[in-house]
């Protein structure tokens, strides 16, 4: 009776080869993440950096915890109004 291994190592080699080859394929089909940032996204990124802004919000807080934050309400109805307006505009729509 008669062995022959070297048809096992070619069949171990062949396995190999094929294994090696999809990891390269997988190497190269796998692609990297990319993240663009808009226009409007730096410039809010721009106003959160704004010293300014930090000071107003750090004023404010220290007003409410004091108590003598007052809330101006001519310009909270000028800011609410279009909001509310759109709102009653967009339900008459959906009920047409």
């Amino acid at each position: 009776m008669r062995i022959n291994e070297t048809n096992r190592i070619g069949a171990i080699n062949s396995y190999q080869r094929t294994n090696e080859n999809n990891q390269a394929e997988e190497k190269k089909s796998r692609r990297k993440d990319e993240v663009s940032i808009s226009r409007e996204g730096m410039q809010m990124l721009q106003e959160t950096n704004n010293t300014d802004r930090a000071q107003r919000i750090s004023e404010l807080k220290r007003q409410v915890s004091t108590g003598t934050y007052h809330v101006e309400t001519g310009k909270l109805v000028e800011k609410l109004a279009p909001y509310f307006r759109s709102m009653v505009s967009d339900a008459s729509e959906d009920n047409k």
